[in-house]
């Protein structure tokens, strides 16, 4: 798939994402003043779950990664070993500097800047979402931030592939180690088993789907007729599933606004340092404006589908973990279009890669 192809597969997905600041507000209200006016909705959606999994939940993060994971080349996984370099920067800065970053910024500031206004219990539940946070790099979004910033889309297709397949193998281990120094109790079996849910499984039903409808309708009717939606599906699941979040905190954002201002504050320092950490190693290492735009927003933003999910089966939906997790989509939307006005404002520091790339006259 040519890197054009990419791009017009990424502006398909555009026209409903350029107002998702507005819709993300206007489910974060709905649901917030549902869940105010009528808390026995709460407590409905609360007690549909089968091993403390929400089944309503559940389907709706299905329906949010099942079609990211469809528009994935998995080919273009082999291609990027041509040119390896932003992938090792994506690598190092998402897996040995970002969860790190994360939990020592949740630990900060829940337990020395805030530990006069923020109780202890609840603070541990908030460091809690904040590090499952941190230790889920990447999601589709990020084919959306990198189509604005005029990037690579062939190198941030890789990396949604590469850091879904990745987490397979590190979000368990990693998340275990770092809940555990906050002092969060979580066998790494709950985590790898809600990984295996949330990514495995709709990463093999999207391999299995592209494969064969590409076998027997081509790639043509693929990328025309079956992706021309599968973004839209996603997008609504989410903002479905924001609602339900809100719903259950409804009383909780009316009630306490400040909890989720202080949640906010530590979330917005991590995606700033880690984008400017991956932005400047990529121009350290003189990688091309192209690939260093994606590579910088690839780790600042965070795949929080999975981080919802599993902060819902470890601790519950109307927890302080889920309520943080809930406030990393309510920042990740305008950050990251703030970060992308960054990059096109700084797109001279880096050299230019000699290709078409996105936003260009076609």
């Amino acid at each position: 798939m040519s890197i054009e192809q990419q791009a017009k597969k990424a502006r398909s997905l555009g026209v409903f994402e350029r107002y998702l600041t507005l819709w993300v507000l206007i489910c974060m209200a709905v649901g917030t003043a549902l869940g105010y006016v009528f808390p026995d909705m709460a407590a409905v959606l609360d007690r549909m779950q089968v091993y403390n999994v929400s089944i309503p939940i559940g389907i709706l993060l299905f329906f949010m990664i099942y079609p990211i994971m469809v528009q994935i080349d998995f080919q273009t996984v082999v291609d990027a070993i041509k040119a390896p370099k932003p992938v090792i920067i994506t690598l190092v800065v998402n897996w040995a500097i970002k969860p790190f970053s994360m939990a020592f910024l949740a630990w900060f500031f829940m337990r020395v800047v805030w530990s006069g206004i923020i109780p202890f219990d609840a603070g541990t539940e908030y460091i809690a979402g904040m590090i499952l946070l941190g230790v889920a790099p990447c999601t589709a979004m990020v084919l959306v931030w990198s189509y604005l910033a005029k990037g690579n889309m062939g190198h941030t297709l890789v990396m949604v592939a590469i850091n879904s397949l990745t987490m397979l193998f590190l979000y368990a281990p990693l998340g275990t180690v770092l809940l555990s120094v906050a002092e969060v109790p979580v066998p790494f079996m709950t985590i790898m088993l809600s990984v295996g849910f949330y990514v495995g499984l709709p990463l093999v039903a999207g391999y299995i789907t592209r494969t064969q409808l590409i076998r027997s309708r081509g790639i043509e009717w693929y990328e025309a007729s079956f992706l021309r939606y599968m973004g839209k599906i996603s997008i609504t699941a989410l903002l479905v599933t924001l609602i339900t979040l809100f719903i259950l905190q409804g009383r909780v954002i009316i009630d306490m606004p400040l909890v989720i201002l202080l949640i906010a504050v530590p979330l917005f320092i991590q995606t700033m340092l880690i984008f400017f950490i991956g932005y400047g190693i990529a121009k350290g290492a003189k990688v091309a404006y192209e690939d260093a735009a994606p590579t910088a927003m690839i780790g600042a933003s965070n795949h929080f589908e999975v981080a919802i999910a599993v902060a819902v089966m470890l601790f519950g939906l109307e927890s302080g973990a889920a309520l943080a997790t809930v406030v990393g989509v309510l920042i990740e939307v305008p950050v990251m279009l703030m970060l992308v006005r960054i990059c096109l404002a700084t797109k001279h520091w880096f050299p230019a890669k000699a290709v078409s790339v996105v936003g260009e006259s076609s």
